[in-house]
């Protein structure tokens, strides 16, 4: 009967009533269960109770020894998983302490909580020789050690151990396929999930919906289009989050309608939901749509998080909506009582400059509450060159170099605008600080998803094995767009070098080198999806665009190239 009331209980004050309740009845007095049924109900409502300290816990455990009871297996592991939750370094070395006093510490359940603790507390030497030591192991032991290994950003450990692993399950798999996602290997994390398939157990939704990310970061619609017909064909309910991961999924991949239609189906939609459409809505310039649905979704009784108006911001910035930008940043405060972080300022910010409201933009920064991060100047450092107004970029770039003093991205922003400005002497002298400095400009990087395997191209990227035939099919290209009047951007190429050689450079930017390498791998008529890391530039913006429009593209979408997140998912249709 206690241990079923101290598992209903959701918060602390209600474990210490039954606590008290189990001491002045006596029960406690004798009993190591009930000893171990408060240190579990404290361990696991621990997380949900800001105001909880290790000293909670303690007590009990102290008169469990008072009383002249001996802990059992459970006793001290559910203390440890206590200290991990509340990372309490010091009372969690002191119960490792006892363990071994008491000589418990070649129990399983114990040892596997002592991986968990050090891991949580970033011990991972002390974690790994536990593991190596220890007298028995389990999968879960290896997963809390896989675990700590991804949380603490170290991958390469981590695929070892996996690598080495004789018995794995679905969390082991899942684990990496995350962490992979995290630390931006989502090829490795895509090639995982295929080895998942044809070797370990059967995915879960958390393993789908770390896929499907992947998925999305990279461009890969017809894997992310396989996880939906897997999970329709296997009669698998999509939940709420697997449903969202696919409208991100759809949304990012050039997708918007599919996008729109699965989120119509869903019958059940939490926040994150409605904020992911809204922001899909916004990734590809559908400003008023997205602000319709935004408008919806408070009307369908769900209240906009601080999350939810940074969707909404974004689609007036896509969409160059001023006025219903700065009535929708006002009515947070108004309306909501929430106060803009420094991520509504920027989106502020990014609309004011993109729209040639450079001063306002500039009042806004020096309004807020908070010191502006590299975003904020940084929003206002591409209206600056959008605009061609130096004096203002150079004061953001003063600002921007503070924050960022090893950024390469602001030197070649500066320089960009010195360049597009006709100042190209001081666009030399930006270039030759960067050397001193020693600065290396981060290369342009298009991923394009071909028959469900994705290339990769670099600018200037020589190491393909179809170069010949990538340049010689640009150059086809390009030869037909200047006839509709495209000219070669050579203010994008910072290089001292002749008019000739700008062009071919030029002619090896990423997205040049994956368009025409989708063009000579793939049937006419079939679509054509590029991923970017970098905002687009300029020369690239046009000549794409004048390719789309003569091959009589139906649905190239000009703001595909301004996603906020400075990457590019561009849908054209080739005919």
């Amino acid at each position: 009967m206690t241990r079923d009331l101290l598992s209903r209980c959701s918060h602390s004050k209600q474990v210490k009533q039954i606590q008290a309740r189990l001491v002045t009845s006596g029960l406690l007095l004798a009993s190591v269960f009930h000893h171990n049924a408060l240190l579990r109900a404290h361990s696991r409502t621990a997380s949900a109770s800001p105001s909880v300290s290790p000293a909670a816990a303690f007590p009990i455990y102290t008169h469990l020894l008072r009383r002249g009871l001996r802990p059992d297996s459970y006793t001290l592991p559910f203390l440890l998983n206590f200290c991990s939750l509340l990372l309490a370094r010091y009372h969690g070395l002191s119960v490792h302490a006892h363990a071994i006093r008491l000589g418990r510490d070649a129990d399983l359940f114990l040892a596997n909580a002592l991986i968990h603790f050090y891991s949580v507390v970033r011990d991972l030497a002390a974690a790994r020789r536990i593991l190596d030591l220890a007298s028995f192991t389990d999968v879960v032991s290896y997963n809390s050690m896989l675990t700590g290994y991804l949380r603490a950003g170290d991958l390469d450990s981590a695929w070892s151990l996996f690598d080495g692993m004789s018995e794995t399950n679905v969390v082991t798999w899942s684990a990496m396929i995350s962490g992979c996602l995290q630390g931006g290997r989502s090829k490795e994390a895509l090639a995982l999930f295929s080895r998942m398939q044809a070797e370990g157990p059967e995915p879960n939704d958390m393993t789908l919906v770390s896929v499907l990310a992947a998925c999305a970061h990279l461009g890969a619609l017809e894997q992310g289009k396989w996880i939906h017909s897997y999970l329709r064909s296997n009669g698998i309910k999509i939940s709420v989050f697997l449903g969202t991961a696919l409208i991100d999924m759809y949304a990012k991949c050039g997708q918007v309608q599919l996008a729109l239609n699965l989120f119509d189906e869903m019958p059940e939609k939490n926040l994150l939901t409605w904020t992911t459409m809204i922001k899909g809505l916004a990734m590809h310039g559908n400003g008023v749509e997205a602000l319709q649905l935004f408008s919806v979704m408070g009307a369908s009784g769900f209240v906009p998080d601080d999350v939810a108006f940074i969707g909404a911001l974004c689609a007036c910035t896509h969409a160059g909506l001023v006025d219903q930008g700065r009535e929708i940043f006002d009515s947070m405060r108004k309306d909501y009582g929430i106060e803009p972080k420094l991520e509504h300022y920027g989106c502020m910010v990014d609309l004011l400059a993109r729209n040639g409201l450079l001063e306002e933009a500039q009042g806004l920064i020096k309004s807020m509450p908070m010191e502006p991060d590299a975003l904020v100047w940084g929003a206002l450092m591409a209206g600056c060159k959008l605009h061609r107004n130096v004096e203002l970029a150079e004061h953001s770039v003063k600002h921007l170099i503070k924050l960022e003093p090893d950024s390469s991205g602001v030197y070649v922003l500066l320089a960009n605008i010195y360049a597009s400005s006709g100042r190209h002497d001081k666009a030399r002298e930006v270039r030759c600080m960067m050397r001193t400095k020693r600065l290396q400009k981060t290369p342009g990087c298009s991923l394009v998803e071909i028959g469900g395997r994705i290339h990769q191209f670099l600018v200037g990227d020589i190491a393909h094995p179809l170069i010949k035939d990538i340049l010689s099919k640009w150059e086809e290209i390009e030869s037909l767009i200047k006839l509709e009047g495209y000219v070669p951007d050579k203010k994008e190429v910072l290089l001292n070098i002749d008019d000739e050689e700008k062009e071919d450079a030029l002619a090896r930017h990423s997205e040049k080198l994956a368009i025409a390498f989708a063009l000579i791998s793939t049937e006419e008529g079939m679509p054509i999806r590029v991923v970017k890391n970098l905002r687009v530039c300029s020369d690239c913006h046009q000549g794409v665009l004048v390719l789309a429009i003569i091959t009589g593209s139906s649905n190239w979408d000009l703001n595909n190239l301004k996603i906020a997140d400075l990457s590019l998912v561009a849908s054209v249709l080739l005919c």
